[in-house]
């Protein structure tokens, strides 16, 4: 059975479910927020080997987790990033762990919030790859007739296929070294290389640090 702490923070419509794995007083070190893969939710726990000196929240995303399943589908990875963007306006200044598709909002978010978001790693997980580059065929999904529960269908469908153009990864990458102090304020540390991730490596502002190392030194950025 988990004790973890729920908080929820009402987006729009959407009630967002942001866990609490790790107690700490947010006033004395920044939280480390972990951002899911596709279909996934905040472990119960905090995962294995993962250490901060603060408090480790988890946001379930809509349509996942314990958060909000809306009724018809029309996910976007931008719709993603306003959920956490919405966690970060609530607790301020965070350091971000990214799984699968969490990596790719987390990094989406960071280069729309890079001066509140010290320091993010990404991780291998479910829907790292996402839909290619170029947007593809529509899709209409037929969920089980009464089914309203999580993860939605619909969102692992549509985020399954949403297209991440390098261009547009490289935008927001940008905006993160024009934003960030950090000389490295990204952490790729996956096995997967999908052409978003390999439009990042060799770049400015990119390190391949294993997570726990990469950790200890964002814990040491004030």
């Amino acid at each position: 059975m988990s004790d973890r702490r729920t908080t929820w923070i009402q987006h729009n419509r959407v009630r967002l479910a942001l866990h609490e794995l790790q107690p700490g007083a947010a006033a004395s070190f920044r939280p480390l927020l972990l951002l899911h893969g596709l279909g996934e939710s905040t472990p119960t726990s905090l995962p294995t080997g993962l250490s901060w000196p603060g408090p480790v929240l988890g946001l379930d995303f809509t349509g996942h987790g314990e958060s909000t399943v809306p009724t018809g589908g029309g996910y976007t990875a931008e719709i993603l990033v306003a959920d956490a963007d919405a966690v970060i306006s609530r607790i301020g200044s965070v350091t971000i762990v990214g799984r699968g598709l969490g990596a790719y909002i987390g990094l989406l978010v960071t280069g729309a919030r890079p001066e509140l978001v010290r320091g993010l790693a990404l991780s291998d997980g479910a829907g790292l790859v996402g839909g290619g580059t170029e947007p593809g065929s529509a899709s209409i999904v037929y969920p089980e007739p009464g089914r309203h529960a999580s993860p939605d269908p619909y969102a692992l469908v549509e985020l399954s296929r949403d297209p991440r153009p390098e261009s547009y990864v490289q935008n927001f990458m940008d905006f993160i070294l024009d934003g960030s102090d950090l000389a490295e304020p990204v952490n790729i540390h996956t096995a997967l290389h999908p052409p978003w991730i390999e439009a990042l490596l060799g770049g400015p502002g990119v390190s391949r640090d294993p997570l726990p190392v990469a950790l200890q030194r964002f814990a040491g950025i004030s």
